[in-house]
Formats: C-alpha cells, structure tokens, sequence
C-alpha cells in the first residue's frame, strides 16, 4: 500500500466494512467535536418535538473527521431513512430530480462532496430546499412548459471539504453549518481503544497512544492504523500488539512522530530544496512531485498548516523554520523562513 492510498485511498472489500463496522451510531457514542454534538443534539430534540423535519445541514472541514458518520447518526437520532450519494455521481438535473421524487416525509439526503454539484443541478436544489417543491421543464423550444410538483419535507445534510467553492445562494439556504476541527490526541487514543475492542485486539494504553499522536488528528487515519497494526502484530509479532509493535509498523508505513507521510515530506522538500524556501504556487510543488493539486490542498496542506510547517501567501506557499528543523535542514540566511527569525534576533540583540 503507497503512502498516497494509506492517506487518500477509498477502502473497498473486507476493510470498507469493518471500517463500517467501527463507526459510532449515536451521538453519545460519537468522541470529539463537543460543540457540534451539542447544536444537533437540540436542533434534533426539537423538531422531533415539532414533529417536523431537521433543518437543512452543512458539515464542512478537512476528510476523515467524520461528516459521514454525524449523517447517518442524525438519521439514526431522527428515525427517518437517509440516500447517501455524492456530488460528482449526479450528472444531470434529471438525476437529483429522481432521487428527491423518491425521498418520503421527513427523510435525509446526504450529499458528499456537495461543492462539486454541477450548476444546473445545484439550481434544481433551490426550490426543494426552500419550497420542497420541484420546477421542471417539459417538452422543448416554443411548446415548453414549466410544472412545479409538490415534494414531502425533507432534510438535505451536505458535506464538503472545499466550503468556500459552495456558491453563496446554496451556502444560504442551509439552516445550520458546521465546521469539524481535528481531534486532540487523548479523543483519537479513546477511539482506537473503541475500535480494539470492537475487532477484538488487546490494545495496551502506551500503544494506544502511539497510534493516535501519530494520526494527524483524524480517526479515519487512526483506525486504518490500527487495522495496519494488527496485521503486524498477527505476523510478525506473535500476534500481540505491543508499543514496540506499533512503532515497527509505523515505521514500515513510513508514518514519523509527527504522523508525517513521505508525501507530506515530499511537499515540503519540494518548497525547501527546489523553490528555495518558497514563495511557490500550489500547481508549481503538485507538478514537482506529479500529484494532484486537489489532493495536496485536501488531504496534505490542512495538517501542514496546523503544525504550522507551511505559510499561505498571495504569492504562494513558504515552509517555515519549523518545517526545516523537522526535515533537520538548516533554514538558508536568504530564505523567507529566516527573516522572522532574523527579525526576532535583531529585537533581542536591541535588548
């Protein structure tokens, strides 16, 4: 397995279903994200009491935080149905409007990566998300005409990891958006704990711990981990997890303390040893390395910028003296990530 498809690759087969099978089914099973939990919490109580439908919802934030899974736990919480489908795989207003003539009362429709919806799909969206009401046209040239069908309530949950390429008139008539943040290090230890004892593997704390510092924040990545460290352990480790195990196989993975892959390290020597520290574009360091712009800017950049590794500037990317030190690089007198050094030297030799 690259490091790529470790980080960004779809799970299929038997790892697409245990992954199914770890995912919490209620909010009060869900770990983290504390302030997201609380609003859905009450604006599900309520409308139940209502008897109504959940307003319509936008989950925004990096991939792996879990906007799937808060999806399909509010469906659980509301006891309605949810279709699950994904921005790229609605082609045609043709196909949304035959999954919306579907949904019965009080249903959800989740829709993955809703900022990649086509134009003319997106308008189809409009009426049904204020009007719950479908305009289509039938016949064509001078004959046309336009029929407005009546739909039952329903709540459209959409999830995105690119929140400002969502067009302001779709953005607006979402009732509540959320952002999910990363995970500290003691959530992402409790939930591979979870996990573990859901597969069935002893998983010592001190283990436990390794995983999850290593994780980058994100239970997706965290529990791929553990899945990689009990195959590990099942043959190379007399089939017991132990904190040296997990380290062996983290090493194989090639995932360092930070939880740092060989692409997040590719990107930052691609900034520190061919752009010179940087400023550089994000197509620039995507062809240096041959991979995908969207890929690095989804999956990459966020963690990177969290760690505070990169610097986002109108003229591009810059790696920081930090990005340096964690390549154990010397940081170049003439680089961008030494003039804030160079100025703080500067202060303390004033004083």
């Amino acid at each position: 397995m690259t490091e790529e498809r470790f980080l960004t690759g779809s799970l299929t087969g038997d790892d697409a279903e245990v992954d199914r099978s770890l995912r919490p089914r209620s909010l009060g099973e869900f770990p983290g994200q504390e302030r997201v939990k609380e609003n859905l919490s009450i604006a599900v109580q309520a409308a139940k009491q209502r008897g109504d439908a959940l307003d319509h919802l936008l989950l925004y934030g990096p991939p792996g935080l879990g906007k799937t899974t808060l999806a399909n736990i509010v469906a659980q919480e509301m006891e309605v149905a949810i279709r699950t489908t994904s921005g790229p795989a609605i082609e045609r207003p043709g196909d949304l409007a035959a999954i919306l003539t579907n949904l019965k009362q009080h249903d959800i429709l989740f829709i993955d990566e809703i900022h990649r919806l086509n134009r003319s799909v997106e308008e189809i969206l409009y009426p049904a998300m204020e009007d719950f009401a479908l305009d289509l046209v039938i016949g064509k040239g001078p004959g046309a005409r336009s029929v407005r069908l009546a739909m039952p309530k329903f709540t459209l949950i959409g999830a995105t990891t690119r929140y400002a390429m969502i067009s302001a008139p779709l953005r607006d008539r979402f009732g509540s958006v959320y952002r999910l943040d990363y995970y500290d290090a003691a959530t992402l230890a409790a939930i591979v704990v979870r996990s573990a004892g859901i597969l069935g593997v002893p998983l010592p704390e001190d283990a436990a711990w390794e995983i999850a510092r290593r994780s980058r924040g994100t239970p997706r990545i965290a529990n791929r981990i553990l899945r990689r460290v009990r195959d590990y352990a099942e043959v190379r480790g007399g089939g017991v997890i132990t904190l040296d195990s997990a380290r062996a196989a983290l090493r194989l993975l090639d995932v360092d303390e930070l939880g740092l892959d060989e692409t997040d390290r590719m990107v930052l020597r691609a900034i520190v040893e061919k752009f010179g520290g940087g400023p550089v574009g994000l197509e620039t360091i995507a062809a240096s390395i041959s991979e995908e712009s969207d890929t690095i800017m989804d999956v990459y950049e966020p963690f990177l910028l969290q760690l505070g590794f990169l610097q986002r500037t109108p003229r591009g990317r810059i790696a920081t003296a930090a990005a340096y030190a964690h390549l154990g690089i010397p940081v170049p007198a003439r680089s961008p990530a030494a003039e804030p050094q160079r100025g703080l030297w500067e202060a303390q030799d004033q004083g």
